[in-house]
Order: structure tokens, then sequence, then C-alpha cells
């Protein structure tokens, strides 16, 4: 499970959700870990403490409302209550004034403190699809990651084998650049994986022979992407090192390869002179859309020949007759 700062967090989110940090400066180096933002009414009661330790927790009307009813001392204890187990933070929402005792017990615990005028439904839904993204459990593979026919194709093989430049000619084609040398992949959903571009390499793409190109200035903002779920992987292998026997020409038994617990679809394409990889990769990207929809062509063509060997073995046996 990754990790990031709440300070990361508040530079990350607080244009979007108009945060102002009002307390608790010092906790910006609090980790979180969880992708969950609660909203801890029965905590504040003191009832159930259902305040998790490293999540950001969210206080709205109600909440606010109900401190401010009670005695300063009864206040007091709600207050600390709240803050008895290890906050990330705390998001006061709706523009709700905060009270001293809140302000102060996030100083004494170097708990973060925000205030946002967003409703705490949008606080909960924008921070939670945040967190879910950056905190993800992620894995990095080296090879270049584009998108091909809509599709998110993982291009991997061993060094010097030409990734680069097939990517090259992939983007010359219409199809665009999310990262190339390294991929970071991040499991966004229990099976859905997402690519991204370590930032360092945005953009950039290095082909021998030609240097770093920066792809963007080259061939337009719509060659690049920033992240792309993953759906497909095509391994290039040097022909003359893969075993003839053990190549299988009808496809007849799909490949995949498990990242992070998720089956993804793969293709091992033999490269060699002559061979235009690109078409190959896109064809492939084609196929496997097709397959996804129920067509198989490989099936198709075996359910072919049987027709035809039955129809063959009908015409000998009358034949005898």
């Amino acid at each position: 499970m990754s990790e990031i700062s709440v300070a990361q967090l508040y530079k990350d989110t607080r244009r979007k959700l108009k945060l102002a940090w009002v307390a608790g400066h010092d906790g910006g180096d609090h980790p979180l870990t969880s992708d969950t933002v609660t909203k801890p009414s029965l905590a504040l009661i003191g009832h159930l403490n259902f305040v998790h330790p490293n999540r950001v927790q969210v206080l709205g009307c109600a909440e606010m409302d109900y401190l401010r009813n009670l005695s300063k001392s009864a206040a007091q204890h709600a207050i600390d209550n709240l803050f008895s187990t290890d906050l990330a933070a705390v998001v006061v929402a709706n523009g709700e004034s905060v009270p001293e005792a809140l302000l102060q017990a996030a100083d004494t615990g170097n708990t973060p403190l925000f205030t946002s005028p967003e409703k705490s439904p949008r606080l909960m839904e924008v921070l939670s699809h945040y967190l879910a993204q950056a905190v993800a459990e992620s894995v990095s593979f080296h090879g270049v990651f584009m998108e091909v026919q809509g599709f998110g194709v993982l291009l991997k093989g061993e060094a010097a084998i030409g990734k680069s430049e097939l990517a090259l000619e992939l983007i010359t084609r219409g199809h665009r650049l999310v990262a190339d040398d390294m991929a970071d992949f991040y499991l966004v959903a229990p099976d859905r994986l997402e690519g991204r571009c370590p930032p360092l390499l945005q953009d950039f793409l290095e082909v021998r022979g030609l240097g770093i190109l920066n792809v963007r200035a080259l061939f337009g903002d719509n060659a690049v992407k920033p992240t792309k779920p993953l759906d497909f992987i095509v391994q290039l292998a040097k022909a003359e090192t893969l075993i003839p026997q053990m190549l299988d020409r009808l496809k007849i038994k799909a490949q995949s390869e498990k990242i992070l617990g998720v089956k993804i679809p793969k293709v091992v394409i033999p490269v060699a002179a002559g061979r235009n990889i690109a078409v190959l990769v896109e064809v492939a990207v084609r196929n496997q859309i097709l397959q996804m929809r129920g067509i198989d062509s490989t099936r198709q063509f075996m359910q072919r020949q049987t027709r035809e060997l039955k129809r063959n073995a009908e015409k000998a046996e009358k034949g005898r007759a």
C-alpha cells in the first residue's frame, strides 16, 4: 500500500475544494495510508468511536451544530474524544466557523485542520476519489505504455528490442503515449489497474539515434495522455530466440499475465527484420476487442474446418455405399 502526506493532499486538492489550513500546521507530514474518508458523528457524540487512524475526518453541519449546542465542558469532552486516536487530518465543511477549542486541539495534537466552503458530501466524494488513486497499491514496469485503439497497451521486451521505436511509429499513426521507459500501475479497483507516467518522464520518449524527444511539442497535446487503464500486454521477443515447437500459431490457448492480482490479456509478437510491428500491434488490439465481444477468429476457423471434415467424411461414406 502506497502512502502520501497530508501536506501533499492539501497541495493537490486545495484549489478544487477551496481548502484553508487553519490549525495543526506541524502535522503536514502525517501519512495517509487508507482511502477512506469518514464523517464521525458517533465519534463526536461519544457512544462509539468510529474514528480510524490515518484517515481524513469531515465535520459537516450536523456535527458542528451538535458541538455548538453543548456546554463548554461537554464540547471539550466531545472534541477530546474526536482527537483521541491518531487522526491524519480534519476538514470542517460548509464554511462553518471553527470553535476555539477545536483549533487548540488541532494545534496541541499537531493534527492539520482545514476548512472549506464546500458541502460535506462533495468533500467526501472528492477526497475519497483522490485518496483511492493516490494511496493505491502499485508496481512499476520497464516498458512503454500507450493508448492504442482506445486500449491501454503495455509494450514489454528486453532492452534494445525496439520498444521506443515502435512507440514512435504508433504515435505517428495517431495513437497516444502515456509513459516511456518506466510505467507505474496502481490498483484503483479490485479488477482495474491504472497506468501513469512518473512525473520526471512526462511527455518524453527516448529513441536510440535521436535522443530524447518531447512528444507533446513534436506531435501536439493529443499525442500524449497522463493516465490510462491497463487492458492489454504486448510482449516483444526476438524471433530467433523463440523455439518453433513452442509457438502457438493458432493461438488456441489465450495468454495472460497477473499484475497485482489482476489478470491482463497478453500476446507475444516475434520481432524480425521486415515485420511491421506497429501494424501487428494494432491488429492484436483489434482482435482482442473482437474477442471481448465474443468473436474468436481461431474458434471460427476450427469450427469451419470441423464442418468441412465432417462433410467430406459423409461424402466418402455415401461413395462407399
